[in-house]
């Protein structure tokens, strides 16, 4: 019986499967993965994200922010970003290129409702992310704001999954061939 890092398919199902377990475990490393943008400047842009949903379906991933986060403004200005996970147990690294749709207002009501208080922290306040202040606790009121929160829909145009074992593996997938996947050399 093969590894599964010994066959496109194997390895294919690795990343999706690595993907759905961080949405599902806080301690899992896909749970944080980092999100590259272009930012407004022109310079790449790099932040750690919660990974909130992964579907090997329909080929996506779902990232919750502020809609006043300067991830926004640059996604919206080139929605093209890429998301990179390290897996240190299974060594292997994904990295996906995504086409990022931004998602705000009334349609995301009932994801509102279903975060916790804590978790609603992350969605507001005052000033907005970014900008300037003198001191950390004095100069910043919490607000938990729903019209700040937005949802990030990720759509995976390719995968790069590598493997780095004691033969390096590496595979490319693209959504222009369902998935199919090809090796490239590592």
């Amino acid at each position: 019986m093969s590894e599964w890092f010994e066959t496109l398919e194997g390895l294919r199902a690795r990343v999706w499967q690595r993907l759905g377990r961080g949405v599902a475990d806080r301690r899992a490393p896909a749970r944080h993965p980092t999100l590259a943008t272009l930012g407004t400047d022109g310079a790449p842009e790099a932040r750690t994200v919660v990974l909130r949903g992964a579907s090997e379906a329909a080929g996506s991933v779902t990232i919750y922010t502020d809609a006043a986060s300067a991830k926004v403004a640059e996604l919206a200005r080139e929605p093209r970003a890429a998301l990179h996970v390290w897996e240190p147990k299974d060594r292997l690294q994904i990295r996906l290129a995504l086409t990022v749709e931004i998602r705000t207002g009334a349609s995301l009501d009932a994801l509102w409702e279903r975060l916790s208080p804590e978790a609603r922290r992350a969605y507001g306040g005052r000033p907005e992310p970014g900008r300037p202040i003198g001191d950390p606790v004095a100069d910043y009121e919490e607000t938990r704001e729903r019209a700040r929160f937005a949802v990030l829909d990720g759509r995976v145009e390719r995968i790069e999954a590598l493997h780095l074992g004691d033969w390096h593996r590496r595979a490319d997938f693209s959504r222009a061939d369902g998935f199919a996947g090809a090796w490239i050399a590592p």
